[in-house]
């Protein structure tokens, strides 16, 4: 990665050229937004919960400074005295905002922030995106770059880990911070590293050099923050490698910050198929009008979108949770796709599971829902060994020439598999060999 001595980038990338700009340039907008924009972003819908939070707390913002992505993030809520504004801190939360210092900053759109309870600090989204001191704390295991993309960098930005595809870190800022952040360590204020068009530049190269590479994921910080026509540079150029057979973009935006997923950028993206979307959902209080009006928009440009969840304790650890969250996605025409168990990065304690946790929500779901509701359980492996996918045990073992399995509701079911040697070395027992069906 580049650890360029430039500042790192603090904002989302404009329409200039060169390294991230923030979105406020001598007092004025760096984006502005046309008349038409803003026009067609005054018919986005609003819940009501988000009119009346805008009346309360921003009582001079018309309906369309709110549905301009741009306003979202210049009144980003940033800080104590402005959280302060909105929500009634705990003695932990206050501590934890003031002491903090580097990256991964608070950073919570206006409109997510209309779904954070004023007054309970146990509330999930709450405590998914306000610090508190258990960050400070580093437990063994705990690593600032767990997953070794460090390591794994080809050039700076590009991650090459699978034969066949590569990571592009595209940006180092997000609309809204996640405190569980994986890429803690790179994104916002005093991150360790510089994002710029030349930096791209290398990175398209590398790719365009790679034959081997079909697929290649844009992420970072989150790359739909970037302005539509500099986004738009990039996805041009990626699409001109003959042999890059599709594009993926990972992304936090159509959830917490909806209002971004314009006409414009939907007419945009629409030019690069195949384009494939990860979208990242974290709890069910996430769907809102606003965010099936961004999925939507996104679905009908012909954007295969797909869900990506990170188990949190205490957060959506809990299997009715997790089924009305897969639920939810599928409602919202997103496949959910992963269940991440919460990387090991530093200060990450408090919101780590255990592993038989999630096995056991994989398990809940199975049979119980919908298959399209059941997404793969995996372990990034710290030290860069990849995703590394983890199903409960339905195999019991092997009776002769069956296999003994176990289903959802844990019958016991006999497979006729003469020639096969899985298992081989896994005796079933007699009781259970007894109560087996079919076969034998």
């Amino acid at each position: 990665m580049d650890r360029s001595l430039d500042a790192p980038d603090a904002e989302p990338p404009g329409t200039v050229t060169g390294t991230v700009a923030p979105p406020m340039l001598s007092g004025r907008p760096l984006f502005p937004a046309t008349v038409k924009e803003r026009e067609r972003g005054a018919a986005f819908p609003a819940s009501e919960r988000s009119r009346a939070f805008r009346r309360k707390f921003f009582a001079d913002a018309s309906a369309a400074d709110w549905n301009d992505w741009r306003w979202q993030l210049q009144h980003r809520i940033r800080d104590l005295r402005q959280l302060s504004k909105f929500i009634r801190l705990s003695d932990d939360e206050h501590s934890a905002v003031a002491r903090h210092t580097g990256p991964l900053p608070v950073g919570i759109t206006p409109y997510y922030a209309s779904l954070l309870s004023e007054d309970d600090p146990a509330q999930p989204l709450r405590r998914t995106h306000i610090p508190v001191n258990g960050e400070y704390l580093r437990t063994p295991g705990e690593a600032d770059d767990p997953l070794g993309e460090d390591h794994d960098a080809a050039v700076p930005g590009v991650v090459h880990r699978y034969p066949d595809r590569v990571l592009f870190l595209a940006t180092g800022f997000c609309s809204t911070y996640c405190r569980y952040c994986t890429r803690s360590r790179m994104v916002g204020g005093g991150g360790e590293y510089a994002f710029s068009t030349s930096q791209w530049q290398r990175g398209i190269d590398y790719i365009a050099a790679t034959p081997a590479v079909r697929d290649v994921l844009l992420s970072g910080g989150d790359p739909l923050t970037i302005a539509t026509d500099k986004l738009e540079w990039l996805l041009s150029r990626l699409r001109a490698i003959p042999h890059l057979d599709f594009i993926r973009i990972g992304t936090k935006v159509p959830v917490v910050l909806p209002q971004r997923i314009t006409r414009d950028l939907t007419r945009m993206l629409r030019r690069y198929h195949p384009l494939w979307m990860s979208i990242h959902f974290t709890h069910p209080d996430e769907f809102t009008p606003e965010v099936a009006e961004s999925t939507a928009r996104l679905a009908d440009a012909g954007i295969p979108l797909g869900g990506q969840t990170v188990l949190l304790k205490g957060i959506n650890d809990e299997l009715p949770v997790m089924r009305a969250l897969m639920h939810g996605m599928l409602k919202n025409r997103v496949k959910p796709y992963y269940l991440y168990q919460c990387d090991p990065i530093t200060g990450s304690s408090h919101f780590r599971t255990t592993v038989e946790k999630g096995l056991e929500i994989i398990a809940g779901l199975r049979g119980h829902t919908t298959g399209y509701a059941v997404p793969h359980f995996v372990v990034d492996a710290p030290g860069g060994g990849g995703k590394i996918p983890l199903l409960p045990d339905y195999l019991v073992g092997r009776d002769g020439e069956d296999l003994v399995l176990r289903n959802f509701e844990g019958g016991l079911y006999r497979y006729h598999d003469p020639d096969g040697t899985l298992a081989a070395g896994r005796p079933v027992a007699a009781e259970d060999a007894a109560r087996a069906k079919g076969a034998g």
